[in-house]
């Protein structure tokens, strides 16, 4: 402990000297950086200001002034040696500058353009229409025209002629800008930009991060500050920002915040090697007394909880023969008698219930086959050919179920079948007197395994107690109905049903497992329902809103119970 409290204000101390040094080196970035853009706009500034003076020099020349007014009154050897002599001073001006991609002389008194470039051709009006619209008093000096910027100068012949005898049209180039901007990005993974503010023009030095520029826009669009640091994309980066206000840009440099930490990187590196070594012994004891005295221990305490949850599988060992290695082995051989106790215990249980649950099962088997017996022998007696014929068919399907699915549970699908298949043999007999609604099955409860012939039984219990003497306008209702937890089935209907008192009593029966003449089927379901699902799973028993008896299937909603 008394090496940590010398150690620690050693680490705080080399933790503070980092950052002091971190601030420096960004802030005098910043100044170097703000100074770079500075002189930038200067330079730009003057070169623009020297192309005012020659766009306004070429305005007063006469050749220019003799072709916009005398134009017609030239003959042609007249009119090709002022032309030539324009055409001459425009090419001069743009070889003197670096920045002119073009220079151009609209002339809309005899419709023609003279260009240093590509010398005399047609007026663009549309093009002139434009350059024109945005001049004049409190305009900007630098306009945008498509995807560069423009200079423009107007000559008027007097105080009332709107239109100008001649223009001069600067047109910037943008990739030079490109390159001039290139220079200022002296450091790596920096780039810079050049913004109008009342156009929206801006133009990037090669290289630069689209994704950079376009994150400070929508992040830093109101700020006014020289300079901010922003995280973009996982990483930081330092903007400076400078402006003219007398070409009306603003000129945007960023570099990443790695950048700046590169001249730290080796004092980082001896700082973190320091802290490294300083901590070494520490650890080491810290280690040691852990790995030989807390973890065995630790080891040990968590052995006990698990056992306590009852994980009864996790034997633990100890490599040195010590004090904890005696313990480790008698809490091994106390798991393994533990279990040997519980597994004789839960495979007997097990034995029971599986021996039970079959037992169960069979008694149901045999109980249709009685009474499909019956209901056949009452339709020969009726001498219905047709209907024995459509009987023995779906009789024929329902034992081809019970024959084919030997397994205890089956999908809800196919119960819910066989179950509509006995209520479609039914209703050969009784379709006069009782009408069914039997709802279909929800396709999120179509996988859930259940054990065989859980639904038929109920439905056949409301064919021979509730309804059986029913006469006329009998109904009865499948439904199904599921929630966060659970699934239902109710099977109820408006039949010749028990008194509250015995609907109280045949509850009671199911609570506590007793068992009577007519609660037989109903106690063999709730039983083997309760058997696969465990408690909270079974037949609720209650009087129907149809004023019958009412039995719904409760089925505990559990994701292993899906047929997968």
């Amino acid at each position: 402990m008394m090496y940590l409290v010398i150690i620690l204000p050693i680490i705080l101390l080399g933790v503070y000297l980092y950052n002091w040094s971190y601030r420096n080196a960004s802030e005098e970035m910043s100044r170097n950086t703000l100074t770079q853009l500075s002189t930038y706009l200067e330079d730009l500034n003057r070169e623009i200001e020297w192309l005012e003076i020659q766009q306004f020099d070429i305005l007063q020349e006469g050749e220019l002034n003799r072709i916009a007014v005398t134009w017609q009154q030239m003959d042609r050897v007249e009119q090709r040696r002022s032309i030539n002599y324009v055409l001459r001073r425009l090419v001069s001006i743009k070889n003197s500058s670096a920045y002119v991609k073009d220079i151009y002389v609209h002339i809309p008194s005899i419709n023609k353009t003279i260009s240093a470039n590509s010398a005399v051709h047609a007026l663009e009006r549309e093009r002139y229409e434009q350059i024109r619209s945005m001049g004049g008093p409190g305009a900007s000096r630098l306009v945008r025209q498509g995807d560069s910027l423009q200079l423009s100068a107007f000559r008027f012949g007097g105080k009332h002629n709107k239109e100008p005898l001649c223009t001069v049209q600067v047109e910037i180039d943008s990739e030079k800008l490109k390159d001039t901007l290139q220079l200022l990005n002296v450091y790596p993974g920096s780039g810079s930009m050049l913004i109008s503010k009342d156009s929206g023009f801006q133009v990037e030095s090669r290289g630069a991060s689209q994704e950079v520029i376009e994150a400070f826009k929508r992040k830093a669009g109101g700020r006014t500050d020289n300079t901010i640091i922003l995280g973009i994309e996982g990483h930081k980066y330092h903007f400076n920002m400078a402006d003219s206000n007398k070409l009306n840009l603003s000129l945007l440099s960023y570099l990443p915040e790695e950048t700046v930490k590169r001249p730290l990187y080796k004092f980082n590196r001896w700082a973190w090697l320091f802290m490294i070594t300083s901590v070494f012994a520490l650890l080491v004891y810290i280690i040691s007394t852990y790995r030989f005295v807390h973890r065995p221990l630790l080891l040990l305490v968590q052995s006990f909880r698990r056992m306590e949850s009852g994980i009864l599988n996790s034997q633990i060992k100890h490599a040195q023969k010590d004090e904890f290695g005696y313990l480790y082995d008698r809490f091994n051989q106390m798991l393994i008698k533990l279990q040997t106790l519980i597994d004789q215990d839960y495979k007997q249980k097990l034995m029971m219930q599986k021996a039970e649950l079959k037992q169960l099962q069979s008694q149901i088997n045999p109980h249709f086959l009685y009474n499909s017996f019956f209901i056949l022998n009452s339709l020969a007696k009726t001498g219905d050919i047709e209907r024995i014929e459509k009987f023995t068919v779906m009789l024929g399907e329902y034992y081809r179920f019970i024959t084919r699915n030997s397994e205890d549970n089956v999908p809800l699908s196919e119960e819910i079948k066989h179950a509509r298949r006995y209520m479609e043999i039914q209703q050969l007999r009784f379709s006069r007197r009782i009408r069914v609604q039997f709802d279909e099955l929800p396709k999120e409860m179509e996988r859930i395994k259940v054990p065989r012939l859980i639904v038929q039984p109920i439905i056949e219990n409301a064919y021979e107690h509730s309804l059986e003497k029913v006469q006329k306008e009998g109904l009865l209702r499948v439904t199904f109905a599921q929630s966060s937890g659970e699934w239902t089935i109710s099977v109820e209907d408006n039949g010749i049903c028990l008194d509250d008192a015995e609907i109280e009593m045949l509850k009671e029966h199911l609570a506590h497992h007793t068992k009577s003449h007519e609660m037989t089927g109903l106690m063999n379901i709730h039983r083997r329902i309760v058997l696969t699902y465990g408690e909270g799973s079974g037949l609720i028993i209650s009087r129907s809103e149809l004023n019958g008896l009412k039995i719904v299937i409760r089925i505990q909603a559990k994701e292993e119970i899906l047929d997968v």
